[in-house]
Parts: C-alpha cells; sequence; structure tokens
C-alpha cells in the first residue's frame, strides 16, 4: 500500500494491546487450557502459577503489533483501521487456541508472523522474561518467531526454561537414533521428525528401556494384586493410614489416624475399610457398598486441626501429643486396602501377608539431603518430625526414586554407545535431561503426601495446592506400572510436549531479574507474588531429586544442597525476620527491578507485566488497609513508569471475584507500562478530573469494541485512568500534596460511573425510560402511577410502550418485559418476533430480544440473524453499550442471574455482530430482503 502520509516513529505507535484486544476469547482459552493435558507445555513438569501459555501469546503479539489507528501511513481511514482491527483479533483468537498449535491449517501463525513482520518493519525485537518461572512467556515469544530469553534466580526453573526452549532447538530435524531407529527411517523422507519429534522419541524409548532395567532391579517390590480367584491384576495404590500409640496407658495400640475409612464413593462402586481390634492389634477388610458404610459423623479417627481418638478405647488423642510422637519419630503407617486394576474400573481390595511384606523395604544409603523449610503456613509436616525432604517417602518410594536416578548413568553411558554423531555427549545430556525431569515430576505423586481421591478413584498430587500439607491418609503409586501416576505416563506426557515446542533461538540463565540483560528486549514478565507462593522452599521438593540426578551434568546449577532464598523477591517473614522487614525486602527489590528495566527496555514497545496479588490488606500507621494491588502500583510509578493499560485476564481460577471499589479481583491483572518522561510535569486534581472526563468516554469505547465482558470492563477501564495519573510525575491535591493511588482509583471509579450514566442520554426516549425504571424496579410489577410519571419525564407514554411491546400495563400494574417472558411469549405465539416488520424499534427492545435469543434459542448465529434484521436507524454500537450497562445495572441491583444474561450478550456481541453480517443478502447498513426468513 502506498500512501503520502508519513510513518510514525516505532516509539509513537500506540501497540494493540495499549487499546483494545478480544479478552473474553483469551481468558476463555485460558481457562480451558486447564484441561489440556497431551502435548501441552505444562504437562512436562509442575511449576506454581505458572501463565497459560494461551493468555502469553496473545499477549505478546498485540504487545508487538500497533493499534491500526496508529498506522495511517498504513491505513488511512477509519473503516480500513477499524477491518484492519478487526482481522488482528481474529489472528489473537485463533493463535489463542490450542487446537490451532497442534493443527494450523489455515496458516494462523504464519498470518501473526507475518504481521509481526509489517509491524516491526522487518525486525522483529527480542523478548526477556526475568521472572520466567515455569516459561510459558519465552516458549510463546518463540512460537511467534521471536528470539526468547528466559532468567531466574530458581534452579529448577530454569531447568524447565532449558527444556523448553533451549534444549529442542539444538536437535531440529534430527532422527532418532535408539536401537531399532534404523528400521523406523526405512522408505521415510528426511522431513520424517519434524521439530523435535525425533528427540521426543528417543525420550520415549529411552525412557522405556531404563524402566524395564529398574523392572528387573525392584520389579519384585511391586506384586500383584490377587482377586481370590486365582487370577492377579496390577495394582495402581495401596492405601495407608499414620498410625500413633494409644496415650492411654491401659490401651496402648498403634491408633490409625484416618480422616475417612471410605476408599471409593463412586455411585456403585462405593468401597469403605472396616478397622477390626483383636488382642491389641488392627487388621483392616475392605467391604463394597453404600448402605452399611460409616456415617459421616461415625466416618475416620482425626481432625488435622483438632485431634482424633482412639480407635480401641476411644481416648483423645490430642495434636499436640501428635506431634510431640512425630518429633520423637513414633509415628507409624498401616496397609488399610489395595487398589488394583480391572476391566474399566478400580477393584478395591483388603490387605494380604504378601502385599505388606513387599512394602518393608530398608531405606536406601543414597538418598538425597536438604531440610523442609520451618515455615507453617506452607509447611506442615516438620511440625511432626517430618524434617527432611527425604521423609516424605516411605522406603519403597525412596528406592524407587533413587533406583531411576541411578540408572541414568546407565542411560547416559548407552546413548552414547548408540549415537555417532559429534554432538553425541550433548544429545545424551539432553535426554537424560528430560529423563530426570519425568523422574522429578513423578515425585507429586509416588510420596507420602500424596492422597487418594474416593469419589474419583485417583490420586491427589501433593501439590495440589501451593503448600506442602501433612496427610494423615496417603496413597502409594506403582511407579513401574502402567496407569495411575506411573514413570511411564510421565514419560509419556513428557515425549508428547516435547514434539509441541517451537524452534527457535532461545536461552535461558541463573540470574537475577535485577542483573538480568534486558538491552534492547521487549519484556513480558510475571514477577513473584509477594507472600503468596513460596518459589523456592516448596521447589526444593523437586530440587533434591534433580540435584541428585543431575548434579554432574548441570554443576552450576545445581551447587547447593537446596535452592538459594535469600536473592528470591517473596516476603517471606520467616526468612526476614518479620512481616515489616519482609514487606520491606519485598518493595524494595520490587522498586529496584522495575528501576532497571525501565532503563534498559525497548523504548518501541511496552512492557507487559502481569500479577495476582492475593495478600489480605494490610494496615499503614494511620490504621487505613492498604491493598497489594495499590502497592504494586505505587512501586511501579514511583519506579519511572506511565501505566497505559490494565486487563483482568483469568489464569489463576476458574472462580471470578470481582470487587469493583478497589480493584481487588481473583485473576491476574496484565499492567502495560511505558516509561515516563524524565521531564514529566505535575498537573492539578482539578485539571486531572477534567482530563478524565474528556478521554475517558473514547478509552471506554476502544475497550468495548474488542470483546471485553461487561464484568471486566470497570477493571479493562482502570488502564486509561491509571494511565494518565501516572503520565504526569504527581497529581496535586487542593493542599499541595499529591494524590496517591488509592485516591486516584476512587476517582477513576467515579468517573468511570459518570460517563456510564451519561451514555443513557445518547439513547432514544423508550429505552431511556426503561433504563431508569430497571435500575429502581428491575423486572418486577410496579405501580401505573410511577411508570406514568417517569414516562412523561422522558417524553414517551406508557401505552406507547406497551403497543411497542417494551412492558405490560394492567389492572393498575406495569413491568418491563424479561427476556425469559418473551421466550414464553414466543412459544404460545405461532409468529416470532421481527424487528423489520416493525418501524418503530428501541434500543431496549433490541437488546431484551437478543439476550433472549442467545438464551433461549440457538445461541450465537441465530442471535446474530436477529441482528441482521434490525433496521439501520437502530446504532448497533449503542445496543452493545446497552448490554455493558444492563450488566453494571443489575450487579448493582444484586441480581446475579440477570446480570450473567447482559454479560453474556456483551462478550458475544462481536462474535454476534460477525454472525449478522454472514447472514444471507445482508448489506452494509443491516437490512436484509423482505423474502429472507428468519430462522
Amino acid at each position: 500500500m502506498t500512501s503520502t502520509i508519513p510513518t510514525p516513529p516505532p516509539e509513537q505507535r500506540r501497540k494493540l494491546i495499549e487499546v483494545s484486544i478480544p479478552l473474553e476469547k483469551i481468558n476463555e482459552q485460558s481457562s480451558r487450557e486447564k484441561s489440556l493435558r497431551s502435548g501441552h507445555p505444562s504437562t512436562l513438569h509442575q511449576w506454581w502459577s505458572r501463565k497459560p501459555t494461551s493468555t502469553a501469546r496473545a499477549v505478546l503479539f498485540a504487545q508487538i503489533v500497533d493499534d491500526p489507528a496508529s498506522r495511517p501511513d498504513l491505513f488511512p481511514t477509519v473503516e480500513e483501521q477499524d477491518a484492519e482491527r478487526e482481522e488482528l483479533f481474529q489472528i489473537i483468537e485463533n493463535i489463542s487456541n490450542w487446537d490451532t498449535v497442534k493443527s494450523d491449517p489455515e496458516g494462523w501463525f504464519d498470518k501473526a508472523r507475518a504481521k509481526i513482520m509489517l509491524y516491526t518493519d522487518g525486525t522483529p525485537p527480542a523478548v526477556a522474561d526475568p521472572f520466567a518461572g515455569g516459561g510459558s512467556i519465552p516458549l510463546e515469544a518463540q512460537r511467534l518467531g521471536l528470539e526468547a530469553h528466559a532468567s531466574d534466580v530458581n534452579p529448577v526453573a530454569v531447568l524447565l526454561e532449558k527444556a523448553l526452549i533451549e534444549i529442542p532447538p539444538k536437535f531440529a530435524g534430527q532422527p532418532p537414533v535408539h536401537p531399532g531407529a534404523a528400521e523406523l527411517l526405512k522408505g521415510q523422507d528426511a522431513d520424517t521428525w519434524p521439530g523435535a519429534t525425533g528427540l521426543a522419541e528417543d525420550v520415549h524409548w529411552y525412557g522405556e528401556w531404563m524402566l524395564e532395567q529398574a523392572k528387573e532391579r525392584i520389579g519384585h517390590l511391586y506384586p500383584e494384586a490377587d482377586l481370590g480367584d486365582g487370577t492377579t491384576a496390577p495394582v495402581i495404590a495401596w492405601l495407608w493410614v499414620r498410625t500413633v500409640t494409644c496415650p492411654n496407658p491401659a490401651c496402648g495400640i498403634a491408633a490409625p489416624l484416618t480422616s475417612s475409612w471410605w476408599v471409593s464413593k463412586k455411585k456403585g462402586h462405593e468401597a469403605y475399610v472396616v478397622p477390626t481390634v483383636t488382642n491389641g492389634k488392627i487388621s483392616y477388610e475392605v467391604h463394597h457398598g453404600k448402605k452399611n458404610g460409616p456415617d459421616k459423623g461415625e466416618d475416620g479417627t482425626i481432625n488435622g486441626r483438632t485431634g482424633g481418638a482412639c480407635l480401641a478405647c476411644g481416648s483423645t488423642i490430642t495434636m499436640p501429643y501428635i506431634r510431640s510422637e512425630g518429633t520423637a519419630h513414633r509415628l507409624g503407617q498401616d496397609m488399610i486396602a489395595v487398589v488394583a486394576a480391572g476391566h474399566r474400573k478400580r477393584i478395591y481390595l483388603s490387605p494380604t501377608p504378601s502385599q505388606m511384606v513387599a512394602a518393608e523395604v530398608k531405606a536406601p544409603s543414597n538418598l538425597p539431603t536438604g531440610a523442609i523449610a520451618e515455615n507453617p503456613r506452607w509447611f506442615s509436616p516438620p511440625q511432626y518430625g517430618i524434617k527432611n525432604y527425604s521423609d516424605l517417602f516411605t522406603n519403597r518410594q525412596a528406592t524407587t526414586l533413587t533406583t531411576l536416578c541411578t540408572l541414568l548413568n546407565v542411560v547416559s553411558r548407552k546413548i552414547h554407545e548408540d549415537t555417532l554423531c559429534e554432538h553425541r555427549e550433548g544429545y545424551s545430556a539432553a535426554i537424560t535431561t528430560y529423563l530426570a525431569i519425568a523422574i522429578s515430576k513423578l515425585t507429586n505423586t509416588c510420596a507420602m503426601t500424596t492422597t487418594w481421591m474416593t469419589d474419583r478413584g485417583a490420586f491427589r498430587e501433593t501439590f495440589s495446592r501451593q503448600a506442602l500439607p501433612m496427610s494423615w491418609d496417603f496413597a502409594e503409586s506403582n511407579p513401574l506400572g502402567e496407569q495411575g501416576a506411573s514413570f511411564l505416563e510421565n514419560l509419556s506426557k513428557s515425549a508428547a510436549s516435547i514434539t509441541t515446542l517451537p524452534l527457535g533461538i532461545g536461552a535461558a540463565e541463573n540470574i537475577s531479574a535485577t542483573s538480568a540483560p534486558l538491552a534492547g528486549s521487549v519484556i513480558s514478565t510475571d514477577p513473584p507474588y509477594y507472600d503468596y507462593i513460596g518459589y523456592s522452599d516448596l521447589s526444593d521438593f523437586y530440587y533434591v531429586w534433580l540435584r541428585h540426578a543431575l548434579r554432574d551434568t548441570y554443576p552450576t546449577l545445581f551447587n547447593k544442597t537446596l535452592s538459594p532464598k535469600l536473592t528470591e523477591l517473596v516476603a517471606d517473614p520467616y526468612r526476614h525476620g518479620g512481616k515489616k522487614e519482609a514487606k520491606e525486602f519485598f518493595e524494595n527489590g520490587f522498586t529496584s527491578f522495575f528501576d532497571h528495566a525501565r532503563h534498559h527496555s525497548n523504548k518501541s514497545y511496552p512492557t507487559s507485566v502481569y500479577y495476582a496479588f492475593k495478600q489480605q490488606d494490610s494496615k499503614t500507621k494511620e490504621g487505613s488497609s492498604y491493598t497489594g494491588w495499590e502497592t504494586v502500583l505505587e512501586g511501579i510509578i514511583r519506579s519511572g513508569w506511565q501505566i497505559t493499560a490494565t486487563w483482568p485476564m483469568r489464569t489463576e481460577s476458574s472462580g471470578r471475584i470481582l470487587a469493583r471499589g478497589t480493584n481487588a479481583i481473583a485473576s491476574t491483572i496484565t499492567l502495560v507500562l511505558r516509561p515516563r518522561p524524565e521531564n514529566a510535569s505535575t498537573i492539578t486534581r482539578r485539571d486531572f478530573l477534567r482530563e478524565l472526563k474528556t478521554s475517558l468516554p473514547q478509552a471506554l469505547r476502544d475497550l468495548q469494541r474488542g470483546t471485553v465482558s461487561p464484568v471486566d470492563l470497570p477493571q479493562s477501564a482502570i488502564g486509561p485512568g491509571i494511565g494518565l495519573f501516572s503520565k504526569y510525575s504527581g497529581v496535586l491535591e487542593a493542599d499541595g500534596h499529591k494524590m496517591g493511588v488509592r485516591s486516584a482509583l476512587q476517582v477513576i471509579n467515579e468517573i468511570l460511573d459518570e460517563v456510564l450514566s451519561e451514555q443513557e442520554g445518547d439513547y432514544d426516549a423508550d429505552t431511556r425510560f426503561a433504563l431508569s425504571w430497571f435500575r429502581r424496579y428491575g423486572f418486577d410489577n410496579e405501580v401505573y402511577g410511577n411508570a406514568d410519571s417517569l414516562a412523561r419525564a422522558r417524553n414517551t407514554s406508557v401505552e406507547h410502550m406497551h403497543r411497542t411491546g417494551i412492558l405490560h400495563s394492567g389492572q393498575g400494574k406495569v413491568h418491563l418485559y424479561s427476556p425469559e417472558e418473551l421466550h414464553r411469549m414466543d412459544e404460545e405465539s405461532s409468529s416470532p418476533y421481527d424487528p423489520s416488520a416493525d418501524d418503530e424499534v428501541s434500543a431496549w427492545e433490541t437488546v431484551i430480544h437478543l439476550a433472549k435469543t442467545l438464551e433461549y434459542g440457538d445461541g450465537v448465529e441465530a442471535t446474530g440473524r436477529l441482528l441482521a434484521r434490525v433496521q439501520d436507524f437502530i446504532d448497533r454500537d449503542l445496543c452493545k453499550q446497552l448490554a455493558f450497562l444492563l450488566f453494571q445495572i443489575s450487579e448493582q441491583r444484586g441480581e446475579a442471574k440477570t446480570a450473567l444474561l447482559f454479560n453474556q450478550l456483551g462478550t458475544s456481541w462481536n462474535d454476534i455482530a460477525r454472525a449478522a453480517r454472514e447472514t444471507p443478502d445482508y448489506d452494509r447498513r443491516g437490512s436484509l430482503s423482505t423474502d429472507d426468513t428468519l430462522f
């Protein structure tokens, strides 16, 4: 395209992420990603609060490409800019979908890379993540064709980052080398092993070979279960309870400590354990069925907070007594059930002497060492005498894990023998790295902190939450088996994830964020969340095993007994001598990093920062509460940054909590930052308010142009507001002191409410009446007189709105038609609602019928066909704004069901509009030919 309009310099171009993004579509894929398994990078190994890859690549793409309105040299007209923005949205929606990563016949990633080349003038920047953690951000930078630099102070994180972005490109396109690979290669083309598929094939093959070697050495420790009919079945799990000597001297049995005797609550497969005391000893028998199972009040023997009771004599067993016995190393364990693999079901059996004897193994002499952190917030085992990470494993589990680690050396030698190329040493290290990661991941379900889910018949991982808990009953897996938390299962997932990794330039360094080389790079990062997650302490659970397996391969990375703690940017009171000291450490480190980043980041691009702050509100010296969200904003602004956008990303949980007064929500906030000019001026409060009122309406329209859902709009609108606030070196109050972030957020929310209310003035008289009525009465009945007075004030009449179908008036009562009531009326009517046959259609009538069709009709397509029939004198943008406004009013009224309905309409609006445009005979004005049918 040729244009006489000069190209704006890169530093003056607003990026798409600073204007509008298809937020809801990104969040949909982010939520979906939590259920993905085979082949997804997250299945390689666990990491805490890893950012979804869908979110990472969508944010990076929007962070690098320009908003079309900033490129009049390429797109001179508003129409061209809107069309280009819509195309960019479609690219984001598709590349954020994991299905497109696996199969991309339409070439969406090629389109994304082409747009990046277009908007970067053919010289795309490198991406740096100084808090790379689980590696999602640098990995997705590679997938977009960008050079990726990852760094972290945590050795476990760095190893995972190397496995994701650094190792695979070194062996791109290389065929497998294992014995038998030659047969696989016969008659195959040279490109039969694209990407890292050859590496993945070797990882799987050598892993299986190592597993067979382990079975030869210790397979006898995992006997099959006797089913009692002359047949046997592989064991999936052995279920255990911890025991403590009854404090009653007259009893003294090894009292079991269990939260429940049930082992299966699946319908039709119920099973429970019946303990029997005979001559001071307890035996355990599995019974089946639901009828005679333990009642809720009689189930279990311990409550983790208050203590328990002896099964034999009923004596109270207090928690202090259990802790003292644990500290004296006098806690025991009893096997209470065996879970075997049946035909598409679990078989629950009583423990047998042979199964119990097989578990009686001496502890191996080469266990890894390392003390568990003395921090009861995240770690409860030390309170019970479980002081070292090696104490978290049964002797049988420890034997298996050490055997697998020892076999890595055997595998390494075998790979050397099988590999003829000059890079065989590096290739051997690569494969053993992935095998060590599979062993490390195995510990998550191969420890005495792994429990059994009675409702699903499956293992609950040690790190089902971000803490290392004490468990009274635990499930011991069969790591040498073929299912149920086995090494083979982890190996298969690791190999599958390697096949989907992009191959580009990437490197991972073990270095602090304030020392990370950032020059010329686009920064996108996910810093630690204050005191929410103790990454280094938690990762030591894995670190001790990875060090045991890979110390010779990565001597610098694993040169300490445990992972480094003092340089980690976490506000841990146990580490820094108290809450005040921990807070100061975090805030100083946070400010130091952002100061470093401001001086070294690529000035042509904004920086993106993810933050999910979940700290309890703390008290200031003045006694007022101060949220972590405000602390983060204050620190960033104080470091010389302007915040140009804020986007609520649902990356942490499926739940959604919106607290509009404090802007504190459960999901992650993505902050978009630009360095503030050194000579930035100050502004008065009055001028700040005037600028807010001037700029926020357009910013709101830009946001609504994307797929931002109504529920996310208030948080997203904070971006333009706080961007204006942080643009200045200070906003001066009437008394001369600088306005703080808290006051700024309150002002922004007030102006936002004003702007949303002012939008009502753009609507037709009927819609203005309906909005005022809905705000007061919802869809409830109210007296006619109130409606008549309000209608006259809005220059309309109740009778007119009754005729047009907005409301019902009769017997002295008036109520607005709800979408549900309109649906019932449609069902009773012989002809469906048709707006094209009505010459008096209001925005209110349009939106309510669209909400009805979306909720009770055939979804987006039918709703799009209905929108296509709305006459061209109806402003569709105003209708979309009305859906957002109705969500806000419904939420304020506390009507969750109604709010959800309008949130769904606002969220789906762009898809509905797209479906309308694809309706046959739809023209640019939105009209249809008269002979077209509605449904």
